[in-house]
């Protein structure tokens, strides 16, 4: 039996509201539900007609889904923000730091804290990127780190996302819907707004151009419209008011980075790229790839142009990595971290493969290279048989898997079938690294729609929520 879950509306054996939720909840009881069942509808026509869908992978029907959005939106208070957020910018800057201390002086390793081949065996390590020097050596400029919330309302970290972290265009979207659907909760809420995230994000680009540029010219690059996120490249390329370019948009001669345009090739400075490492570039990675630029890491190599997030970012992602940023922190800030781990059992150990193997049933088990809520195992929620198939795997490859607390993530009172019903979610907020750490204050919350479900992945049938954050 699970744990009780803290209830971010409603505190306390008493069931009271919370007082940040008082003004929310007084409005909630006074809707009519046909007027909340019709904007409901409103919001999911809209969403499609706009186009604001997610590809599915191996979907039998391929088609693309909505990503449910739910009106009920989950409100954070201003001091409870201001330590996440302290939180955050912390745990970023030491990310970054490492990564850029593994392909340099790899002191973490001389220190003894970090095994080697923890790294040079990573699938994520990229030895092309060893000794490259990267403007204000930041390698991670875009962060997606997943927030939840257990025990009495404390926050962990479960994950970093450090290669192409997305769903920002759908935290900047649920606002935007919110402020259509109900603008009266905007007129007495003191909420913080997300909408300049795509003018901090340009500005934060533009700041790590390569040394001498003084006007840089900034990309989009995509893999193309048939990726599951193509929507959000499309939409922040729109936002910045910048060009969303494909490989074979893009050519590299002398070095130097070019795009294609009507009137003749035009230099390139900044690329965000929302590709992976090994597509970027088919003379360096995958040969046959069709999707990068041929000389994309000569033209990287030598300063020509910055790639937002880096090459090799990945390696700090990983979740076999995960375990060790609590040590990173302190190692490279000398501080103790202000944001918590989930504690976590290191396959690879056999004393930690021998607890998971007896705790099967408890533990939520994780591929290292794993994401979107794939490759995992629920103990709880899983069959026997799956348990089965899944001790066979983690025995014949204990180096690929890490084990978890099945946490209580926390709930929020979603819109379900049935009327309002708790729902659990999570947090991604997005942490920019440029010349500063910045973040606009909120995030993608994301909601597990089923009952007892703890998967919020959209590509497992989660959705969306507003993320409030209150202003003192």
């Amino acid at each position: 039996m699970m744990a009780a879950y803290f209830n971010e509306m409603v505190g306390g054996e008493s069931g009271q509201v919370r007082e940040h939720y008082h003004a929310f909840d007084a409005w909630l009881q006074r809707q009519p539900p046909e007027r909340i069942e019709r904007k409901r509808a409103e919001a999911d026509l809209t969403f499609r007609r706009v186009g604001i869908t997610f590809a599915v992978y191996g979907d039998g029907a391929g088609t693309e889904r909505l990503i449910p959005f739910d009106t009920i939106p989950r409100i954070i208070p201003a001091h409870e923000w201001t330590a996440l957020q302290a939180g955050l910018a912390q745990r970023v800057q030491a990310l970054n730091m490492f990564v850029h201390d593994i392909y340099h002086d790899q002191n973490i390793i001389k220190a003894g804290i970090m095994p080697a081949q923890q790294i040079v065996q990573n699938a994520q390590y990229r030895p092309e990127m060893q000794g490259i020097s990267v403007p204000s050596d930041i390698y991670a400029h875009i962060a997606g780190v997943d927030i939840v919330r257990a025990g009495q309302g404390e926050f962990y970290v479960l994950e970093d996302n450090l290669r192409v972290p997305s769903g920002v265009s759908y935290m900047l979207e649920d606002r935007k819907m919110m402020m259509r659907l109900f603008p009266e909760l905007f007129a007495h809420h003191r909420i913080a707004p997300v909408e300049h995230y795509p003018d901090m994000l340009l500005e934060n680009l533009r700041s790590v151009a390569p040394t001498g540029v003084n006007d840089p010219t900034v990309v989009v690059m995509t893999p193309g419209m048939y990726n599951s996120a193509y929507f959000e490249h499309a939409f922040l390329a729109q936002q910045m008011g910048v060009e969303l370019v494909e490989g074979k948009d893009l050519f590299v001669d002398a070095d130097q980075v070019w795009m294609r345009t009507i009137r003749g090739p035009k230099r390139v400075d900044v690329i965000y790229r929302r590709l992976d490492d090994d597509f970027l570039d088919p003379l360096a990675f995958r040969p046959d790839s069709s999707l990068g630029v041929p000389g994309l890491l000569s033209a990287y190599r030598a300063g020509r142009v910055t790639l937002a997030n880096a090459i090799g970012t990945g390696v700090a992602d990983d979740k076999s990595i995960y375990p060790f940023v609590p040590d990173m922190i302190k190692f490279y800030l000398s501080e103790q971290p202000l944001l918590n781990n989930v504690p976590t059992w290191q396959c690879r150990k056999p004393d930690d493969l021998s607890y998971t193997l007896a705790n099967l049933d408890k533990l939520v088990v994780k591929e290292v290279h794993g994401a979107g809520g794939y490759g995992m195992l629920i103990g709880p929620a899983a069959s026997k048989q799956q348990i089965e198939d899944f001790r066979r795997r983690l025995i014949a490859k204990p180096e690929g898997y890490i084990a978890q607390p099945t946490l209580a993530l926390s709930a929020c009172p979603t819109y379900v079938e049935n009327g309002i019903a708790p729902r659990h979610i999570d947090l991604r907020p997005f942490v920019l690294s440029g010349k500063t750490i910045s973040m606009v204050p909120g995030g993608l919350t994301r909601v597990a729609l089923q009952e007892g479900s703890l998967v919020v992945n959209s590509s497992q049938g989660g959705g969306t929520k507003d993320t409030w954050i209150l202003e003192e």
